[in-house]
């Protein structure tokens, strides 16, 4: 019933412990508690004469209530739900058979949608598609007119437009997924004059909301845990790039991470891959053993 600038401690903190009742992310409580102090801050800093107006003015004056004291700690690298994980090939088949299945009910998009999971997009750098941001690698013709795909719509940093980033087609099934819905599909459901990929019967692109339900329809419907969200393959392709052998800074380029700490959050490898590791190391260090004793 008041404004936070005539907030107490106490009441910042029940606010904030309201926040956490709700189970809002941990990182997003700490954002509403930034914004609040930052704009204390403001206004009670000195050089911008607020305190003093107020005090004139109202016979009051703002305080600083956010201190380290009552401050969510930022003690993590990862703050991410335990849930978040990337899916075995096994379970991302069957994400994939799930929303096949449903393909008449969902209008026929939500299929070819999650296979986008080929290219590691962000929910509305997937959203934002359209058809020509699709084109060929001349290093890779295999791929045809799908060998790289342009992100318009990639994450922004603070203050700045949103970042492009090229992203090469690695997957030769995904071509096959996205040429059908692109040439033989896509044309039937967009309206004359709409270019996004995943028109919705309201307009030219579903929502974020649209794509989360029905991910969460077709997990459900292939029996996998609980927590999980469309992000989850974007996990997914980090983690089966990596496996399969390639660079860890191709990767990050391809996903448009800016600091290789943040791919490692990712990468969760099975403990197959894991295995294989082992061996193939402990192979190379008893056959360089071999090579230096005969040496000798």
């Amino acid at each position: 019933g008041s404004f936070p600038w005539g907030w107490t401690s106490a009441e910042f903190e029940t606010w904030i412990g309201d926040l956490r009742k709700t189970k809002r992310a941990l990182s997003t409580v700490r954002s509403y508690e930034l914004s609040v102090r930052s704009f204390l801050s403001y206004a009670c800093d000195p050089a911008y004469g607020w305190a003093e107006a107020c005090l004139k003015r109202f016979g009051t004056h703002p305080i600083q209530i956010c201190t380290e004291t009552n401050l969510a700690v930022h003690a993590s690298d990862n703050e991410g739900r335990p849930t978040r994980r990337s899916l075995t090939r096994i379970e991302c088949q069957a994400l994939f058979d799930a929303a096949d299945d449903r393909a008449e009910t969902v209008r026929g998009a939500v299929a070819p949608g999650l296979r986008t999971y080929g290219w590691g997009l962000r929910r509305r750098e997937l959203l934002m598609l359209e058809n020509h941001d699709f084109g060929s690698n001349p290093s890779a013709p295999e791929f045809g007119e799908f060998g790289v795909c342009q992100v318009r719509f990639g994450k922004a940093t603070k203050g700045s437009p949103p970042r492009r980033r090229g992203v090469l087609t690695v997957m030769g099934w995904s071509v096959d997924v996205i040429g059908e819905w692109v040439n033989e599909v896509w044309p039937h459901y967009r309206q004359p004059g709409q270019r996004g990929l995943w028109p919705s019967e309201r307009g030219p692109r579903v929502s974020e909301d649209r794509l989360n339900a029905a991910f969460l329809t077709a997990a459900t419907a292939a029996e996998l845990p609980s927590g999980l969200s469309p992000r989850c393959l974007r996990h997914s392709y980090v983690t089966h790039l990596i496996e399969d052998g390639y660079d860890a800074l191709f990767v990050q380029q391809q996903v448009g991470h800016s600091h290789a700490a943040t791919l490692a959050i990712y990468t969760s490898v099975s403990s197959d891959f894991r295995t294989r590791m082992l061996r193939a190391s402990l192979d190379r260090s008893v056959g360089e053993a071999g090579d230096k004793k005969g040496e000798r």
